[in-house]
């Protein structure tokens, strides 16, 4: 199901990994879509501005009301802090105007996204300002790929010693690259590598052997703790 139209537009650079848009006929019936953690970093236009989706623990509900369009663009794990110009931790389970955080030049960009013709028109000007603003911002954490790379299939202490840090040290650079401690990092990640598989018809036993579950049931039990229902019905 998907009554807003909800479509993504793959991007490459800024650490972004898409733009978004969204837009629910003014005939239709209130939606709330279901989101659920990625580890990633969403600014989100609407008629009430622009607005900062942190990195989430849990599920969030997100309801479109009837007549609303929304263009987004979304950040990979990691790369959104430089340029929004806060540790992700500050931003996790959150929302709020991104006006807190860049201050006029957020409204700038809420207006120019406003004045633009088409739902295309806003999510190009959007992209194009949150692009812009990345280009002067500081680099990211050099330790975000191998942070990544490492939880992926490592224990926590097999990362630490592997990026040269203590575990206590990796901890606050992973709190502020991606808001998560570095096994909420994993089971986020793992989360959403089994969510891939199972969209694409594995069945669920083999999810959970390749996404690294101990057995099917750990999948379940840890898809209801992340995304707050079975897996099967979040599917």
């Amino acid at each position: 199901m998907n009554p807003t139209g909800y479509r993504e537009v793959p991007e490459r650079g800024a650490g972004l990994v898409c733009s978004w848009t969204a837009a629910l006929p003014a005939g239709a019936e209130p939606f709330v879509q279901r989101v659920v953690p990625d580890g990633c970093v969403d600014v989100i236009w609407s008629a009430g501005g622009i607005h900062v989706a942190g990195p989430d623990t849990g599920p969030m509900p997100a309801a479109v009301r009837p007549g609303a369009e929304i263009v987004a663009v979304r950040f990979g794990p990691g790369a959104a802090p430089p340029v929004l110009g806060v540790p992700a931790d500050a931003l996790r389970d959150g929302r709020g105007p991104l006006r807190e955080l860049w201050g006029g030049a957020a409204e700038a960009l809420a207006d120019a996204v406003a004045g633009a013709g088409s739902l295309e028109e806003r999510r190009a000007v959007l992209v194009a300002g949150v692009r812009a603003r990345a280009a002067v911002a500081e680099p990211v954490d050099p330790l975000v790929p191998a942070i990544l790379a490492g939880v992926a299939g490592r224990s926590v202490p097999e990362v630490a010693d592997a990026v040269g840090l203590g575990e206590r040290q990796l901890r606050r650079r992973s709190l502020a690259a991606f808001g998560y401690g570095p096994k909420t990092l994993q089971r986020v990640l793992r989360f959403q590598r089994a969510l891939g598989l199972a969209r694409s018809g594995v069945a669920l036993a083999d999810v959970a052997t390749a996404a690294g579950y101990a057995d099917q049931a750990h999948l379940s039990n840890e898809v209801r703790a992340l995304a707050g229902e079975p897996v099967r019905a979040l599917l």
